[in-house]
């Protein structure tokens, strides 16, 4: 709890939320300074733009299938020893990607890391919430995001410095020595804890792997394979059909991964999907960014990360505000406010994105947009966990960061499959053509998640609708 007697964080919480941001700062910062090397890679490497995407989706891939199992065995095996086994995992996969020699192997050493990502962040969320009361939950996740957003500040750049300075395979190596001191100091400072269930649910981890798998397949292959192909629609089919059976095995088993009963609560029903649409929106638009800064302006790596500092710097500021007043005002007003702002920004950049746009044409488009994600990112968070009672905010948080991800690997295949139908690499003017066109896109998928944030309960200045309802909150 916070001291009493000065307002201030407790030794436990500072220590708990340092450390969950440092995990988090390791992975967004690999996540961002990816983006600024693609085009080196896709050099270095000879790699096809559809080799590039599953540069980024394979570690979204293995991430989001696993992030169920991830929060499972935290609350089965212990949050801390889960957590810090995901981070030696992330480590030892960081080096692997350095190593890699060639594009497969750079691809199958990133789907490695996502499954280690898949221990750790839900589980620093978990961590982080476990130990802040609901009053102080919003300011606490606005300082974790505050402090991620330090990586999204300087990931671009530091991305465009090494690959034009040093060679884009020090991005990975940068990883060791962070989550080394992160393993070390979690082993000492933070406090072992399980969640409410004691065992594993076999049947319900061997139908949502499969079935997230067959989904997630679906959209990463489907712009390579074809729509209509056999391999995609019996992937989609069979992912929908496991996850359907899922779903109805969680409801009648006495401990369930995730209690169905979850989503009888409409904050917990409406801001997932809204979060969903956020981190869409977020992905559709990093992925072709930095690759405009170079391929169509001409400039390099570093150049192209200093221009996208201040849509990624925006996070760092803004994230901490936003958390504070969110505990004031309530989340529905950052949720829909954030994403009408983001797809303001993103229709912006469809509208005046050509071969010859002046950056500062398109740099009010990245401000606006920026503002946008970083207002409702904490919202969303605080609205989701304190649906919820603290048993099971390991759950929550593991849904959460599971339909986060499938919201990256969605937006990015939104994003690339209309540019391939708009656009192009062949040329400076197709490649304009397909990044305006997928901007369009991604504006589409942040007013839809408006419309659904609009059904999220109100709240007033004390958390209101935020809380849980008790009669609710007994049946899951």
């Amino acid at each position: 709890m916070v001291n009493t007697e000065t307002g201030r964080m407790t030794s436990k919480q500072a220590w708990t939320l340092g450390l969950a941001s440092l995990a988090s700062f390791m992975m967004a910062l690999d996540s961002l300074v990816v983006t600024t090397t693609l085009t080196t890679i896709r050099a270095d490497l000879t790699a096809s733009v559809e080799q590039l995407e599953w540069v980024v989706n394979a570690y979204n891939l293995t991430f989001a299938v696993l992030l169920l199992t991830g929060a499972a065995l935290g609350d089965r095996f212990g949050r801390r020893k889960v957590f810090n086994t995901g981070l030696v995992l992330f480590t030892a996969a960081s080096a692997a990607c350095a190593l890699a020699p060639d594009i497969v192997f750079l691809i199958v050493s990133r789907a490695v890391q996502g499954a280690g990502a898949a221990m750790v962040l839900p589980l620093s969320l978990t961590l982080v919430t476990a130990v802040f009361p609901p009053r102080t939950r919003g300011k606490a996740m606005g300082l974790y995001l505050g402090l991620t957003g330090l990586a999204t500040f300087s990931g671009p750049f530091i991305g465009g410095a090494i690959a034009e300075g040093l060679a884009w395979q020090w991005v990975f190596w940068l990883n060791l020595p962070i989550g080394v001191v992160a393993v070390l100091l979690a082993a000492r400072k933070v406090d072992e804890s399980t969640g409410p269930n004691d065992k594993l649910d076999p049947v319900g981890l061997a139908l949502v792997t499969p079935g997230a798998f067959g989904v997630i397949w679906a959209l990463v292959r489907g712009n390579a394979a074809g729509w209509g192909s056999v391999e995609v629609v019996a992937s989609a089919v069979l992912g929908v059909v496991l996850v359907i059976a899922f779903v109805v095995h969680e409801r009648r088993t006495p401990r369930p991964m995730v209690p169905m009963g979850l989503f009888r609560l409409r904050a917990f029903a409406t801001a997932n999907p809204a979060n969903f649409l956020v981190f869409a929106s977020l992905y559709g638009t990093m992925f072709f960014l930095a690759q405009y800064f170079q391929l169509v302006r001409g400039h390099g790596p570093l150049v192209a990360g200093l221009m996208l500092m201040p849509w990624t710097g925006t996070l760092m500021v803004c994230a901490p505000i936003a958390g504070r007043l969110v505990d004031r005002v309530g989340a529905r007003r950052f949720v829909v406010g954030g994403l009408f702002l983001q797809a303001v920004g993103t229709a912006w950049l469809a509208t005046v994105i050509d071969t010859d746009t002046a950056y500062l044409e398109v740099l009010p488009a990245l401000v606006i947009g920026s503002v946008g994600i970083c207002a409702a990112m904490p919202a969303a968070q605080k609205a989701v966990v304190n649906a919820v009672q603290p048993a099971r905010i390991g759950q929550a948080s593991g849904v959460f960061m599971m339909l986060r991800m499938f919201g990256g690997v969605f937006g990015t295949t939104v994003s690339v499959a209309v540019f391939g139908a708009f656009g192009g690499y062949g040329t400076a003017e197709a490649f304009s053509d397909g990044f305006s066109a997928s901007m369009a896109a991604v504006s589409a998928l942040a007013f839809l998640g408006v419309l659904i944030g609009l059904a999220m309960p109100g709240t007033g200045a004390t958390g209101g609708s935020d809380r849980v309802v008790p009669e609710v909150a007994s049946k899951v």
